[in-house]
């Protein structure tokens, strides 16, 4: 065997993405009986079974999840073949995307005009929210690229890097050592905010939230006044004029990884593309080339971050 039938590949997701052989069967307009014995015939072709039967609905074994993985990538690529030589305008493509950050989003509108000179066809949904909350969309497929940061190495991203995360004051900021440190950041949520609290916490140093604000703007104004400090990463606090405190009486603290994840199915290719894009807007040239895994899987599973 050399090839798999599509039709048997878009019949498995089908039912995949609808939980039921029932409704795959009539969003695909074939009988139940026929979904099933297109199920039965890929399995045969495969030599394994794809769905768990030891479990009630539909649940897949983990040769299944490979399975759907490869299928919904070789399904996108398949229509967009078909579509090639179509005489009229290319369907308009929306690509939601998701960050943490206003600070990435605002990286991202020259990125994006680049993109849609190559692809016209093409508009653009940003929408920002604390890491888990975007996880889990990209994982339901509300968004199709995503760009975080994570306290934990991202083994599905497309593009990842480790990013020098430091502490920046003022002048006029002081650390009283029998008083709680005062803390600047988003809030509890964000990833800067637990990794200031582990550090803090590992050489038993207390903390207390003096100022929560929602952008950098109003955080770097913050740290001007002397209000507190703040873990970030050097770059953004360079890029934002922050003061970086070299050698401050605080923990030292350790990595974060931004990671570019792509979701499964829709335009995966084009998806992809545009992960290539940002990675090379976003990440610094003169630093090693970034990660990319070619056949990474959308997020499984949350790493611990904001």
């Amino acid at each position: 065997m050399t090839n798999i039938p599509t039709d048997l590949l878009r019949t498995l997701v089908a039912v995949v993405d609808l939980r039921s052989f029932t409704k795959a069967a009539a969003s695909l307009g074939v009988t139940q009986p026929a979904v099933s014995a297109q199920i039965k015939r890929l399995q045969f072709l495969l030599g394994g079974d794809l769905f768990d039967r030891s479990v009630q609905g539909v649940s897949l074994t983990p040769q299944g999840e490979l399975v759907v993985s490869y299928a919904r990538r070789l399904l996108s690529i398949n229509d967009q073949i078909v579509h090639i030589g179509d005489s009229g305008p290319r369907p308009e493509l929306v690509i939601r995307v998701g960050t943490p950050s206003e600070y990435i989003a605002s990286i991202l509108p020259g990125i994006l005009a680049q993109f849609r000179e190559r692809r016209p066809d093409v508009r653009f949904i940003i929408r920002t929210d604390v890491y888990d909350p975007l996880v889990r969309q990209l994982r339901d497929g509300d968004i199709d690229l995503m760009v975080g940061l994570s306290m934990a190495p991202p083994h599905d991203a497309r593009h990842s890097r480790a990013q020098e995360v430091v502490w920046v004051h003022s002048a006029a900021t002081r650390i009283d050592r029998d008083r709680p440190v005062p803390m600047v950041s988003y809030g509890e949520l964000c990833v800067y905010h637990r990794l200031a609290v582990q550090a803090l916490q590992s050489v038993g140093l207390d903390w207390e939230d003096v100022f929560t604000g929602p952008s950098t703007i109003s955080l770097s104004s913050a740290i001007d006044a002397g209000l507190g400090v703040m873990a970030i990463t050097r770059r953004r606090a360079e890029k934002a004029g922050m003061l970086v405190w070299e050698d401050p009486p605080l923990p030292k603290l350790p990595d974060l990884y931004s990671g570019i994840y792509v979701r499964e199915g829709g335009a995966r290719a084009i998806y992809e593309q545009l992960a290539d894009d940002i990675a090379a807007g976003f990440y610094d040239p003169a630093e090693s080339p970034p990660e990319l895994h070619a056949g990474a899987a959308t997020v499984r599973k949350a790493n611990t971050a904001a």
